[in-house]
């Protein structure tokens, strides 16, 4: 699987915490440049990227191949392939799901991720940033209730449980987001940053149910929320906070697999944090993927920030050779 974590570098530990986007459709320009100088952990493709079967195979071969002669573990390689409106393949020839609000039934849920699972890997995709486990408030109500589950948050745990164990049975790694729940948020954290006013005993009693269950299913990875906690941090959303990661997710609830950011590129972030900040932040958490899902100067600036964090502290060193060693948990 390319060099053990023990025998990287600086600059190796640096760049396998970063999951990074790109534009076009071929495995050239910016992002074989940063799987070779800046070490990248993961890729993750939009619609932007996927145009038929073949270039999508190909693309994929190509970014697995770079990593490969660059000596680097095996790449994630992530897609949102949730259903609905949030559907990265292009559809015909790929399925096109109805997404969460469709499924009721853990059969239905099983279905969902039998298909999926089988269109990913014969793609050569090895991860999907799903499912949604937000609960909404009420029917119809908060920003994610066109991608959530229906019913409350037993329905959820259940049905994305089935939706966790379907994928990964069938070898594509689950993401469970978005980590401690924006069910109850308004506004698109794509633009601004939300602020949810529930206190831990409120989030405790609904928004973190599903969550819970997805740990019992062994979820792979758990994507944070750029939303603010005030209950929780009341200085730094849930993305960038270590008393929501280490203190919640790792501590209380024990989860021990991947965590990852959000898309830093987020006006929730970008709004409010330089790259730099941002990237402190993020290392104090012990989270595992940074996410810069657009080609820019963040993603440079995002490796270089990784790097000098390691190499000023051991202690995050030693975390990002944990993250690098649990792709070979995976078996990518």
């Amino acid at each position: 699987m390319g060099i053990f974590p023990g025998d990287m570098t600086v600059r190796d530990l640096a760049g396998q915490k970063l999951m990074v986007g790109m534009d076009g459709t071929g495995a050239s320009g910016d992002i074989i440049r940063y799987i070779k100088e800046f070490r990248v952990g993961g890729v993750i493709l939009f619609a932007r990227n996927l145009e038929e079967p073949g270039q999508i195979k190909a693309l994929l071969s190509g970014l697995k191949d770079a990593a490969r002669k660059t000596g680097l573990p095996p790449l994630y390689l992530a897609v949102d392939q949730e259903g609905g409106r949030v559907a990265r393949l292009p559809s015909p020839p790929y399925t096109r799901f109805p997404g969460n609000p469709s499924i009721a039934t853990v059969e239905e849920a099983d279905a969902f991720a039998e298909t999926c699972a089988a269109e990913l890997r014969q793609a050569g995709f090895n991860m999907n940033l799903a499912p949604v486990l937000d609960t909404p408030p009420a029917p119809g109500e908060g920003i994610m209730a066109d991608r959530a589950f229906p019913g409350g948050p037993e329905e959820t745990a259940t049905l994305g449980a089935a939706v966790i164990r379907g994928l990964q049975s069938r070898g594509v790694l689950a993401c469970a987001k978005h980590f401690p729940g924006i069910g109850s948020t308004v506004p698109d954290s794509h633009a601004e940053l939300p602020v949810c006013g529930l206190s831990l005993e409120e989030l405790a009693a609904r928004d973190l149910v599903p969550f819970a269950a997805a740990l019992g299913a062994k979820v792979a990875g758990v994507m944070m929320s750029h939303i603010l906690y005030p209950a929780l941090d009341p200085d730094l959303p849930a993305s960038l906070s270590s008393k929501t990661v280490r203190g919640i997710l790792r501590g209380r609830m024990g989860y021990q697999g991947l965590v990852l950011t959000d898309d830093l590129d987020m006006g929730a972030v970008t709004k409010h944090f330089d790259v730099e900040t941002a990237v402190a932040c993020f290392l104090a958490t012990g989270a595992d993927l940074a996410l810069v899902c657009h080609p820019s100067d963040a993603v440079p600036r995002a490796f270089e920030a990784i790097r000098r964090g390691l190499e000023k502290d051991s202690f995050p060193r030693e975390e990002a050779r944990a993250t690098a060693a649990k792709k070979a948990r995976f078996k990518l």
